[in-house]
C-alpha cells in the first residue's frame, strides 16, 4: 500500500512538473473543450478548426485534450496556420486515441484532474464546444474556478445555442432560481454561435 501510495504521489508531481514546463514561456494560450467523438467533417468539428486556425493566425495559441474530434479539429486549424503553437494535452484512454498527429508542443497525463488544471491553468480564455461528460466535467471545474475567484478575468464561451440551451435552462431555472448560485454567476459565460464574436473578444482579451 504505501508503495503504490508512493508510485500515486511520484506520477502526480511528474503530471505537474511537466505540464509546467511544456507551458510556463507560453503567452496569448486559449483552451477549446469539446466531444472526442464528433466526426472531422460535422460542423462543430470544422467551426472548431476554423476558430483555433483564425486565432493562431493572430498568434494566439490553441490547447486542447490532444484527442480525437473536436480536439483534432482544433489542433489541426492551429497546426496549418503555422504562426503559433498547436498544443496537445492527452490523457490515454480506451476509446480515444493518446495524442492527434496536428500539435506542436503535446505531454501525456496520469490524471484527469492534473490534466484540467494544466488545461486552463496558462489560458486567458476557454471556448467548450458540444460534448459529453468529459466536456461537462471540464466546464464545470472552470466554471467554479471563476465563480471562486481562482481564474479573474478568464472568458467562457460554450458554443451552440442548440445544443447548450437545456444546460443554460437548468441553470437559470433551477440553480438561479432555487438560491444555489447568484445573479452575477450566470454572466460567467457567453453562450453564442458566433466565431467571429468569440474571435473579437478574445483578441481584445489577449492584445
Amino acid at each position: 500500500m504505501k508503495k503504490e501510495k508512493s508510485t500515486c504521489k511520484a506520477k502526480i508531481a511528474i503530471d505537474f512538473q511537466n505540464g509546467k514546463e511544456l507551458l510556463k514561456d507560453l503567452e496569448n494560450n486559449v483552451t477549446i473543450f469539446g466531444s472526442a467523438r464528433t466526426l472531422e467533417d460535422e460542423k462543430y468539428a470544422l467551426l472548431a478548426q476554423k476558430l483555433a486556425y483564425n486565432l493562431a493566425k493572430n498568434n494566439i495559441n490553441v490547447i486542447t485534450g490532444g484527442g480525437d474530434g473536436i480536439m483534432r479539429a482544433a489542433n489541426k486549424g492551429a497546426f496549418e496556420a503555422k504562426t503559433a503553437e498547436s498544443i496537445g494535452l492527452s490523457i490515454s484512454l480506451p476509446f480515444e486515441s493518446s495524442t492527434n498527429e496536428f500539435t506542436t508542443k503535446n505531454i501525456m497525463f496520469n490524471y484527469f484532474f492534473s490534466r484540467k488544471y494544466m488545461l486552463v491553468k496558462y489560458s486567458k480564455a476557454c471556448v467548450v464546444f458540444p460534448g459529453g461528460f468529459g466536456t461537462l466535467d471540464e466546464l464545470f471545474e472552470v466554471l467554479t474556478l471563476t465563480q471562486t475567484g481562482k481564474m479573474n478575468g478568464f472568458k467562457i464561451y460554450l458554443f451552440g445555442t442548440d445544443y447548450w440551451k437545456y444546460l443554460v435552462k437548468f441553470i437559470k431555472k433551477s440553480l438561479y432560481k432555487q438560491n444555489m448560485i447568484d445573479k452575477k454567476d450566470l454572466d460567467i459565460f457567453t453562450v453564442t454561435d458566433s466565431i467571429k464574436t468569440i474571435e473579437k473578444e478574445i483578441k481584445q482579451l489577449i492584445k
